[in-house]
């Protein structure tokens, strides 16, 4: 029975088509990462057709030149800083609302609460700028302790979004067996739910993290003129009005790339798992 469903999904499967779409996304992935590299380490630039030979000699000194540049331990910790907190944060209040909401979809108040919060997705970053930079300053929050908190509600409508889909392959019955037992939905929550959305809190914590660690224009116009910068917005140094040190800052964006490669790599597993159940039905 089962060879014959293998069977069945072998003669389904469009084998040169699979492949060349495979290798066009390889391609398409691979060859700017190759460009990234092939440039960071060269002495100079690759002119034409160069770019697709390796380099005669591999110069690693323009890594320790962009580190000097963006004062790469500084900027890279206000970056950490400002990433883990914002991550941190958003699983735990996103997470939360997404319970609140999810449970209670059924009740008027609370399906309109949903639909409020997602619609946020919807509003560019473009039009609430001029106010939010009025209002942090007014608050003292034009720092990093400003940026975090933007951050939380910026992805907030995405992150409700998956946690309340994932919660709808959760059985209500689990929950009820813990309150059999006399746990509170508050205990029922962190003791229950909370372990079950691994997953989703992994999902929740690359995507919220890498979309916070690349962005440039929260901090430039939320801290801009205060002396603390992020690395993305240190890295804007490489850039001038006659052009762009392209060496160094190639050579600076790997650096910056490697903590959420590393995170990815470990993760991965609770990624894929979050975004298949996190799909909303």
């Amino acid at each position: 029975m089962a060879s014959n469903a293998k069977a069945k999904v072998s003669e389904r499967v469009n084998w040169p088509i699979t492949i060349a779409l495979i290798v066009l996304a390889a391609v398409t992935i691979i060859f700017p990462l190759y460009m990234t590299v092939r440039i960071a380490v060269s002495v100079r630039y690759p002119m034409g057709l160069e770019i697709f030979t390796l380099p005669e000699t591999w110069d690693f000194a323009n890594f320790l030149e962009a580190i000097e540049a963006t004062d790469f331990f500084v900027t890279f910790m206000n970056s950490l800083i400002i990433t883990a907190v914002a991550v941190v944060v958003s699983i735990v209040v996103h997470s939360l609302a997404a319970y609140a909401i999810g449970r209670n979809m059924e009740k008027k108040p609370f399906k309109l609460s949903y639909y409020f919060i997602v619609a946020g997705m919807y509003v560019p970053f473009a039009i609430l700028m001029m106010p939010l930079v009025k209002q942090t300053a007014v608050l003292h929050l034009d720092n990093m302790l400003g940026v975090m908190i933007l951050y939380v509600v910026f992805y907030m409508p995405m992150n409700v979004m998956l946690y309340t889909g994932y919660l709808r392959n959760i059985p209500l019955a689990l929950e009820e067996a813990a309150r059999v037992d006399g746990a509170r939905t508050w205990t029922t929550f962190w003791k229950v739910i909370f372990p079950i959305m691994k997953p989703m809190h992994a999902t929740v914590a690359v995507l919220t993290g890498l979309a916070v660690w690349n962005d440039v224009m929260t901090p430039l116009v939320i801290m801009g003129g205060s002396g603390v910068n992020t690395l993305p917005l240190a890295q804007m140094t490489f850039q001038t009005t006659f052009g762009t040190d392209y060496s160094l800052a190639f050579a600076s964006y790997l650096l910056a790339m490697l903590p959420m490669i590393i995170f990815y790599i470990f993760a991965q597993k609770q990624i894929i798992g979050g975004v298949t159940n996190g799909a909303v039905k």
